[in-house]
C-alpha cells in the first residue's frame, strides 16, 4: 500500500488526541529523543508505520487464501495433456517411474 503525497496530504490539518499514562509518555519521549524526533513526529511515525504493516499483513493473508484456492482447484482439475513436449515428458515419466 502506497501513501500518495499529494499537496493536501501532506498538510497536518487533522487532529488526533490520545490519553495516555505519565509512564507510556515518558516511553514516547524517549523513544522520541533517541531518534532525534518531536514527540508528535514519532507517535505518527510509529502509528502510520503499524497500520501500514497491520494492512500489508492482512492483504498477504488474503492473497495467499485465493492463492491456495486456485492452487488446489489446479491440482484436483488439471488441465488435459493432450500433445507436445510436456505431454511426452509426462508420459515418459510415467513409464519410467515405475
Amino acid at each position: 500500500m502506497k501513501l500518495a503525497r499529494s499537496e493536501s496530504s501532506t498538510r497536518r490539518v487533522e487532529r488526533l488526541e490520545a490519553r495516555v499514562t505519565a509512564d507510556q509518555k515518558r516511553l514516547l519521549k524517549d523513544a522520541a529523543d533517541v531518534q532525534g524526533r518531536t514527540l508528535t513526529d514519532f507517535v505518527v511515525g510509529s502509528l502510520v508505520e503499524t497500520a501500514t504493516r497491520v494492512l500489508r499483513e492482512r492483504e498477504l493473508v488474503v492473497l495467499s487464501a485465493k492463492d491456495r484456492e486456485v492452487f488446489v482447484r489446479a491440482l484436483l482439475n488439471p488441465p488435459a495433456l493432450e500433445r507436445g513436449r510436456l505431454a511426452r515428458a509426462v508420459r515418459r515419466y510415467g513409464r519410467t517411474a515405475k
